[in-house]
């Protein structure tokens, strides 16, 4: 066998045989292989976009953590480490609390509702019959179980091994590093730009995360103002009449809780509101719509609009449209994701809008400078 080839053979093993020799050919080659890379890039961000949307959700998660450590920050001047772990530990808290009250108290009005909520549903169905529709509850059950299973591959995808609890904390983790240390992922994306892109990049950055959490600050808001005033509404109706409305708190709860979802979030509230609320007689019904009714009046023109002002203001149609999406490809967990993914996606464009009319004033105005520059030289040179 002969000696291998060294570093000083180089100049003796000739022109390599994959070189092309055309520039025009071998410009078209590298455009080539640069779309090859491209559509790989969008194949794979596909085959993985059940990972990035978990990731999405770790960034949300991330900017809640972080708009509270922001909050306590304002009467508090300790670390943002301190502050991060006192968010942390309410939230904690509130949890403890939350399941604490729920074996309590809302632990068998849970085991209860599925019945009652059958029960009103074969009853409407039953009324509707008596008005001349033709429905059968075996017709409703398949098409209950064709909607439950049209969620998608994705979300069977994410709820495959150990359902969304390992989601949930993959979330949770996640975003709780990315709190820790926000800036050393955005120095790292950054990194990967062109020098010239990153200052702009910078600025996308910080005018998405602001959106953010006047966003979710809005929706937390408004979570608690539902579900308190729910609360408030359904107890009083039985301090008043003495019959009280079953599962109030768990109403209350869920109201609250479905208020971070728009649009979708209070249809499935009210529905199961008023479906309750008809198990007590007709007039415990019609006090549970006026309740929803007045809910989300004053949610609607009252809560939201303050808060509106303060963060991006989205088109209902648009925010329907991209739910009906998120919900079709990924499920429950894109119809939660869906808003805040609008309103960043909103953002991204906004910014790259006003860069583009940057640039196009500054050319503007280096046209202007050249073409005085120009009449000046003429004006001097007659010649």
């Amino acid at each position: 066998m002969g000696n291998p080839a060294g570093p000083n053979d180089d100049g003796k093993m000739g022109a390599s045989p994959t070189r092309i020799s055309s520039p025009e050919l071998r410009f078209e080659a590298w455009r080539a292989l640069t779309w090859t890379l491209v559509v790989g890039l969008v194949v794979l961000a596909v085959y993985i976009s059940q990972s990035l949307l978990v990731i999405f959700g770790a960034m949300v998660f991330a900017t809640l953590v972080d708009g509270g450590s922001r909050l306590i920050g304002r009467w508090l001047p300790i670390a943002r480490g301190w502050r991060i772990g006192l968010v942390l530990l309410a939230t904690v808290a509130f949890l403890v609390w939350l399941s604490m009250f729920a074996g309590s108290q809302i632990s068998q009005q849970a085991a209860e509702f599925p019945s009652i909520l059958e029960e009103q549903t074969r009853s409407l169905f039953g009324w509707m019959r008596e008005q001349g529709f033709q429905i059968s509850m075996d017709t409703v059950q398949s098409m209950a179980s064709q909607a439950a299973s049209g969620f998608g591959t994705v979300t069977r995808a994410l709820g495959g091994l150990l359902g969304g609890l390992t989601t949930l904390v993959l979330i949770v983790i996640i975003g709780i590093y990315v709190a820790a240390e926000p800036r050393l992922y955005e120095r790292g994306v950054a990194w990967m730009l062109p020098k010239a892109r990153r200052g702009q990049f910078y600025h996308t950055a910080s005018q998405m995360g602001y959106t953010m959490r006047r966003l979710l600050f809005g929706r937390l808001v408004g979570m608690v103002f539902e579900g308190c005033f729910t609360y408030i509404a359904l107890l009083g109706y039985g301090l008043v009449t003495g019959d009280q409305i079953p599962m109030a708190a768990l109403l209350a709860i869920l109201t609250g809780l479905l208020a971070f979802i728009p649009n979708v979030g209070a249809l499935i509230s009210g529905g199961l509101m008023v479906l309750v609320g008809f198990s007590g007689g007709a007039q415990m019904g019609i006090y549970t719509i006026v309740v929803y009714l007045a809910v989300q009046n004053i949610d609607g023109y009252f809560v939201i609009p303050m808060i509106a002002r303060k963060t991006v203001d989205l088109a209902p149609a648009l925010v329907l449209a991209m739910q009906l999406i998120m919900g079709i490809l990924f499920g429950i967990l894109g119809l939660l994701l869906a808003d805040p993914m609008l309103a960043m996606i909103k953002v991204a464009l906004e910014e790259r809008a006003r860069a583009k009319d940057a640039e196009d004033e500054t050319m503007l105005d280096e046209n202007a400078r050249q073409t005085a520059g120009h009449a000046t030289t003429l004006e001097n040179d007659p010649a």
